[in-house]
């Protein structure tokens, strides 16, 4: 019997996804966010499409700052760290 692939919501498109597509943005207790490769630390978890056009889009028209509650100045770093790691996993595909 095949395994069920576990989804999760995109918070930038809203789309179902399969958890490996998606990376994890977390805010732990003390109101601290910051990208969750792993997808095991603490904290209210959202996810995030590995697609750089909507990463930029949602950068454009700061989705993560209103759908998180944090400013942009505070989301500008995690934006970052999405595309890098979007970009590292690339590299081996090529």
């Amino acid at each position: 019997m095949a395994r069920k692939v576990p989804l999760r919501k995109c918070i930038l498109t809203n789309e179902m996804y399969p958890k490996k597509e998606l990376l994890r943005i977390v805010v732990n207790k003390e109101n601290e966010i910051f990208v969750d490769p792993t997808g095991k630390k603490n904290g209210r978890g959202s996810y995030v499409v590995k697609d750089l056009e909507k990463v930029e889009t949602a950068r454009e028209k700061k989705v993560l700052e209103r759908k998180l509650d944090h400013s942009s100045e505070e989301m500008a770093p995690i934006y970052d760290e999405i595309i890098r790691l979007i970009y590292r996993e690339d590299i081996p595909k090529r």
